[in-house]
C-alpha cells in the first residue's frame, strides 16, 4: 500500500509539474515514465540495504547466540526458563519447555524466543526489495495511464482527480487492514496527496511562465 501511495503521489505530482510547465503530452510521458523507472529503482535499492542491514543483524546475533550455546549452556537454559516464566507459565513447566526445546534445537528456540527471529519473519533483501519495486510501478502506473489515455486538454484536471480517487481507495484498503476508520485514512492520505500534487502544479505552472 505505502509502496503504490508513493507511486501514484510522485508520479502524479511529476505530470502535473510538466503539464503546468506547459509541456506536450509527449513531454509529460516522457517525465513519467521516467519517474516510475527511477522511483522504483530507488524504492528497490533503498529497500534492499535497508532489509540487508537488518539480515546482516540477523546473522550476527544468531552467531553471538550460537557462541553462548557453547560457552555457557546451562546459562542459556537459565535464561530461556526465564523468558518462558515471564510469559506466564510457572517455573518448572518452564524449566521442563525449555529443556525439551532445546534438546530438539537449541539455537532455534532461542532465535525464536529470545531474539525474535523465525524462518516467516526473517529478513529477505531481494524480496523485499522487488516488493518495492512493483509496488511504487503499479502506483505510478494509474496517472501515467491517464495521462496517456485522456484529452490532452483535460490532462491537468483528469489526472489529479483520478489519482486522488486512486488514493482514496488505497488509504481506505489500508485503514480497514490495520483495524482504522476507512474515511481517516482515505481522508488522510487524500489530503496530502492533494497538497503535494497542488505545490508541484504550482511550481511548474511558476518555473513555465518564467522559463
Amino acid at each position: 500500500m505505502l509502496g503504490a501511495n508513493d507511486g501514484i503521489v510522485s508520479t502524479a505530482s511529476l505530470v502535473l509539474g510538466v503539464a503546468a510547465a506547459h509541456g506536450s503530452r509527449s513531454n509529460v510521458l516522457v517525465a513519467g515514465v521516467a519517474g516510475l523507472v527511477a522511483g522504483a529503482m530507488a524504492m528497490a535499492a533503498g529497500e534492499y540495504v535497508s532489509v540487508h542491514s537488518q539480515a546482516d543483524t540477523e546473522k550476527a546475533e544468531l552467531k553471538r547466540e550460537l557462541a553462548e550455546l557453547k560457552a555457557d549452556d546451562k546459562g542459556e537454559h537459565e535464561e530461556l526458563t526465564a523468558i518462558y516464566v515471564a510469559r506466564g507459565l510457572d517455573p518448572l513447566l518452564a524449566k521442563q519447555v525449555a529443556d525439551q526445546l532445546m534438546a530438539h534445537d537449541a539455537i532455534g528456540a532461542h532465535a525464536r524466543d529470545e531474539l525474535g527471529v523465525t524462518e516467516t519473519l526473517r529478513a529477505r533483501p531481494i524480496q523485499a526489495a522487488f516488493a518495492s519495486a512493483l509496488s511504487f510501478a503499479v502506483g505510478a502506473a494509474m496517472p501515467l495511464l491517464t495521462a496517456a489515455s485522456v484529452p490532452e486538454a483535460s490532462l491537468i484536471i483528469l489526472v489529479p482527480a483520478t489519482s486522488l480517487m486512486f488514493l482514496a481507495l488505497l488509504g481506505a484498503l489500508a485503514a480497514g487492514a490495520g483495524g482504522a476508520g476507512l474515511a481517516v485514512g482515505a481522508i488522510r492520505v487524500t489530503f496530502w496527496g492533494a497538497l503535494a500534487m497542488g505545490l508541484t502544479a504550482g511550481v511548474g505552472a511558476l518555473f513555465g511562465t518564467v522559463v
